[in-house]
């Protein structure tokens, strides 16, 4: 199985930037998107081939979650069971025989870190949302997480410290994810490779310069580790801020 997640930062914006273009150059079993930034009935796409799944938030233009896969899921859920969690947009779990798949846009902290409080309430109950999955099969979670989790994971740590993303909280709540029997299937393949980013600020020239950040992941149940191909991130891929981000897995 081959699988993609991709920020696009507002679906309709990309699909004027290449979008189409590089799904279907991509080939891939199962594509995730987040920040789709759209209300129900705002697009019709055509997509032959492919099961579409869509989750709006409440609030126009914000937030949001797609998937389209190949298989037909046995079931797809919107949300983590959490009515304050759930309206915007931020999850779909598709179940498959052998696994679930699940898309995730994680709660930005935001600047002055005003939403730091609620991000790390988020990061428990969706943790908790996870390890109740991997009780019963394995779980394959893709999305914009927005934290990047080791100094290697941004060009400018020392900088970015007390930021938005590079937070001790929330990088101590990844480090509370993998802990809870999952990997990061990038640095599992790839544990000492630098420049290695998937987000980029519009401002000054940072993606040219290749002054990123590594905030998009594929976390997989510890127990797919022998069934991991291949982690590839996308930065030659344009569109959104965020590139796309891949992993193949030895999976049905």
């Amino acid at each position: 199985m081959r699988y993609i997640s991709w920020n696009v930062n507002g679906l309709r914006a990309c699909l004027n930037k290449g979008f189409m273009d590089f799904f279907e150059a991509s080939d891939a079993d199962a594509v995730m998107l987040q920040e789709i930034k759209l209300k129900e009935g705002q697009l019709t796409l055509t997509l032959p081939g492919y099961e579409q799944y869509w989750n709006y938030a409440e609030r126009a233009g914000y937030s949001g979650t797609a998937l389209f896969c190949r298989k037909e899921p046995l079931n797809v859920v919107n949300g983590i069971g959490i009515k304050e969690h759930d309206t915007e947009g931020r999850v779909i779990t598709a179940e498959f025989p052998s696994h679930y798949l699940v898309t995730c846009y994680t709660p930005n902290a935001k600047r002055e870190l005003e939403r730091l409080s609620y991000r790390m309430e988020w990061e428990d109950a969706f943790r908790e949302y996870l390890k109740g999955l991997s009780e019963k099969k394995p779980v394959v979670m893709c999305g914009d997480l927005n934290v990047a989790h080791e100094e290697i994971d941004l060009k400018n740590p020392k900088t970015n410290h007390r930021n938005a993303g590079f937070t001790d909280e929330e990088r101590g709540k990844m480090t509370e994810l993998l802990a809870a029997g999952f990997i990061d299937s990038f640095r599992t393949l790839y544990p000492d490779q630098t420049d290695a980013y998937s987000w980029w600020s519009y401002m000054g020239n940072a993606r040219a310069k290749n002054v990123g950040w590594r905030i998009d992941y594929f976390i997989l149940s510890a127990s797919l580790r022998d069934r991991l191909i291949d982690a590839k991130i996308h930065p030659q891929v344009m569109g959104s801020d965020h590139c796309p981000v891949e992993v193949e897995l030895n999976i049905d």
